[in-house]
C-alpha cells in the first residue's frame, strides 16, 4: 500500500513539465495530413522523466504513442474530439488521447511498411484490450535514479537500464506496449539477426539470415527511429515543398 502511494507520488512529480521551447519542424496541418493508422508517433517530451529517458537512450525521443485514427473506436473527449492515439502514460496508464495533445511539441512519424487492413485491425484490437493497464511503476523508481545532471552510468549500459521493471504483463512503459503490439504481428523492429552457413556447394561464403524477436521490454522510443523497417515521414516534405518559396527575413 505504502509502496503504491510512493509510486503514484513519484509518478506525479516526474510527470511535471519543464519549461522549454518546442522545436517546430512542420505545421500542425501537415502533421495531421501525413499520419496513417499504424504509425508510431515519437515525442520529445518536456517532463522530468523525459530527461532520464533521453539521457539513458542518448536520443531526442523520450515517448512514443500509437496512432490508430479517428475510426478506431477509441471514443471522444468531453469536447467531442476523437481520440486517435493510444499511449502508456506514467500517471494514468494506457489511455486513448486526441492527436492535438501533442500539437505543440517536437514529434517524428515512424511508419511500418506493408501492413494490411487485417494487421491494422489486429493492432487496434490489441491496443483496445490494453486500455486501463497501468504503467510499470517499478520502472519509475529505476528511472528516477538517473535524474542527476551527470549520473555515473557508462554509455554502453544506459540503453539496457530501461529494461528494468516488474515484468508484470499488465504493466508497461510507452515503447514496450507498442513493441509488443507489432511483434504480435511478427513485424520487425530491431530483431536479433543470426547468420548461418547456407550450405550451398556453389557458394562457400554464402550465409542465411535467421531472425529472432527481441523481448518487447527491451525497446525504447528511439528504436522505432533506428529501425530499418520503419519509414521516417517528414510532413513538411510530404506536401508540395519548394525551398524557393521560403520567405527569408534577410531578403
Amino acid at each position: 500500500m505504502i509502496l503504491n502511494w510512493l509510486s503514484r507520488c513519484l509518478a506525479a512529480f516526474l510527470s511535471k513539465e519543464i519549461c522549454q521551447r518546442a522545436i517546430r519542424t512542420s505545421t500542425w496541418q501537415a502533421t495531421v495530413a501525413s499520419l496513417q493508422p499504424g504509425d508510431v508517433l515519437l515525442v520529445e517530451g518536456n517532463t522530468r522523466i523525459s530527461v532520464a529517458i533521453k539521457y539513458l537512450t542518448q536520443s531526442t525521443w523520450s515517448h512514443a504513442a500509437l496512432y490508430l485514427g479517428p475510426d478506431a473506436g477509441l471514443g471522444t473527449t468531453e469536447a467531442g474530439e476523437f481520440h486517435e492515439l493510444v499511449e502508456a502514460d506514467l500517471a494514468k496508464g494506457i489511455r486513448p488521447i486526441p492527436l492535438s495533445f501533442y500539437r505543440n511539441v517536437h514529434t517524428r512519424i515512424c511508419r511500418p511498411v506493408g501492413l494490411s487492413d487485417d494487421d491494422i485491425h489486429a493492432l487496434t484490437t490489441y491496443a483496445l484490450s490494453r486500455l486501463g493497464h497501468q504503467y510499470d511503476l517499478k520502472n519509475v523508481f529505476d528511472l528516477a535514479r538517473y535524474l542527476w545532471p551527470t549520473p555515473p552510468v557508462p554509455a554502453r549500459y544506459r540503453h539496457k537500464l530501461l529494461a528494468f521493471g516488474s515484468g508484470d504483463p499488465t504493466r508497461a512503459i510507452c515503447s514496450t506496449f507498442i513493441a509488443e503490439g507489432f511483434q504480435r504481428l511478427r513485424y520487425p523492429i530491431l530483431p536479433v539477426v543470426k547468420a548461418l552457413p547456407a550450405n550451398d556447394p556453389d557458394c562457400a561464403d554464402c550465409e542465411l539470415e535467421r531472425f529472432r524477436l527481441r523481448h518487447h521490454s527491451l525497446f525504447t522510443p528511439r528504436d522505432f527511429d533506428a529501425s530499418p523497417y520503419f519509414r521516417i515521414i517528414k510532413p513538411t516534405l510530404e506536401g508540395e515543398f519548394d525551398y524557393r518559396a521560403i520567405d527569408w527575413e534577410d531578403r
